[in-house]
């Protein structure tokens, strides 16, 4: 009978620690793909947020193969162009950002709350590290490391056209968020700005299942690639646009050691990582076990040179989980998990992807041409600028740029719709303001004219 009684109490053991294992799977870890299993975070959880983003809207399209098919033609007439004119200068991309800094009503530099100097340690960071800017934690020998000529700088005006310094701080009473339907929801609606203007990062403290159960770091959206090859959407809307971080994980320990930080990601890496999901790249796992590779890696991450890899990587030390395949994995690369001390590469290949969507994503493709990073002009340059018109606009072969009062701008600059400059003059008299434009190609210009430390862009349009 005692054997019986063991035999049943073994029995009922086992079958309630397969209960409580199946409550947590329920619960817990499901929701997130990937969990460090020596200190529970959770590196990244944009591909969760995108699954979300489909469960809230069924009609958003999330057809992994059509974008990428867009998108690897769009990369190849790229490279087209860029081989017919192989002495053009590739243009910096420089992306103007607001940060958003959600609290409770902490005093700045308290808790989430971060000071000034966390957040501009973290632009510092990502300029270090898109630029791969030499001597920095951004630097590499690698050799297919790429200097991805993207920029970053903190707005300088806000939507009012007041002067700004890049940083929103907002108190919303809430003391922590605790879902993405929150965020979504209630934080996001509340504070975004135009996306089509600013780069918006939302720093939070996560909380509930985001922070307690798992540690998140940050999540982001991907970029949209509506209006090509009739996808209407793929990333999310334009209401939800952005990157959210955790308060812990923004900027550098080493640049500012007074923040507020979690090592080891107190480099400022997770910025890093989840603003390259917003510009389109993904895990260089490619989010699966699988170890084939082909032409285009469209089994991984889209990116051949970046060496298959079948899990991710949470530590420095070097491994090679697809020993088949050329090279061991990456762990330095930014789209790893790895602790932020290991990262400092992006490719050649994600390079070119991510100047790709930006030169052709809705909300990405204006970023470029935005203002909002200059100066606000002062009462003498404002007037002069507020006075600038160009015609005739559009334009066949000449267009001029009439200014009030007979008084003069510094200099102008002409930008093509990819950013690039096409000509840079400066004004030494009325004859300057006169501009040849019957060898421009058809399309949309900008043209940026400066006085002083101010500036105006206007755009014009070439037949």
């Amino acid at each position: 009978m005692k054997k019986t009684i063991n035999t049943k109490t073994t029995l009922l053991a086992v079958l309630f620690a397969l209960g409580a294992m199946q409550s947590y799977a329920q619960t817990g870890p499901k929701k997130f793909r990937s969990i460090n299993p020596e200190n529970g975070h959770v590196r990244c959880a944009t591909v969760e947020y995108q699954e979300y983003l489909k469960e809230k809207n069924p009609a958003l399209v999330q057809d992994k193969e059509a974008f990428e098919a867009i998108l690897a033609t769009k990369i190849a007439e790229a490279k087209a162009a860029k081989m017919q004119s192989p002495n053009d200068a590739n243009a910096v991309f420089t992306i103007p950002v607001v940060v958003h800094v959600i609290h409770n009503g902490n005093a700045v530099g308290n808790d989430e709350n971060i000071a000034d100097a966390q957040v501009i340690s973290q632009i510092t960071v990502l300029n270090q590290d898109y630029r791969r800017m030499e001597g920095t934690p951004g630097d590499n020998d690698f050799e297919v490391g790429a200097d991805t000529e993207i920029e970053f700088c903190l707005a300088k005006v806000k939507p009012d056209g007041t002067a700004f310094n890049g940083i929103d701080r907002v108190d919303m009473g809430n003391a922590t968020w605790d879902t993405f339907a929150a965020i979504d929801d209630n934080l996001k609606p509340a504070t975004q700005w135009d996306p089509e203007q600013y780069f918006n990062i939302w720093v939070v403290k996560f909380g509930g299942e985001l922070e307690e159960d798992y540690g998140l770091l940050g999540y982001a959206q991907f970029p949209d690639l509506s209006g090509l090859g009739g996808l209407d959407t793929f990333g999310g809307n334009a209401s939800s646009d952005g990157v959210v971080i955790g308060y812990r994980y923004f900027g550098s320990s080493t640049l500012y050691p007074g923040g507020n930080y979690f090592a080891p990601y107190n480099k400022g890496r997770t910025t890093t990582h989840e603003v390259a999901h917003a510009l389109g790249l993904r895990h260089i796992n490619g989010d699966n076990t699988s170890c084939t590779t082909n032409a285009s890696d469209s089994q991984k991450d889209y990116c051949p040179d970046t060496p298959a890899t079948s899990d991710y990587n949470y530590t420095c030390n070097a491994v090679d989980t697809c020993p088949t395949a050329a090279g061991a994995d990456m762990i330095e690369n930014y789209m790893d998990y790895t602790n932020d001390a290991c990262m400092n590469v992006f490719t050649q290949n994600q390079k070119t992807r991510m100047k790709t969507v930006l030169q052709n994503s809705p909300r990405r493709s204006t970023l470029g041409t935005s203002t909002v990073c200059e100066e606000v002009a002062g009462a003498e340059e404002f007037k002069l600028l507020n006075g600038i018109n160009l015609y005739p606009n559009p334009t066949q072969t000449v267009l001029n740029i009439a200014v009030d009062n007979n008084e003069l701008p510094d200099s102008f600059v002409i930008y093509n719709s990819l950013g690039q400059t096409i000509s840079t003059v400066k004004v030494n008299g009325s004859a300057n303001l006169v501009v040849n434009t019957s060898a421009y190609s058809n399309g949309v210009y900008f043209i940026k004219v400066d006085k002083g430390n101010a500036s105006k862009t206007l755009k014009f349009i070439k037949n």
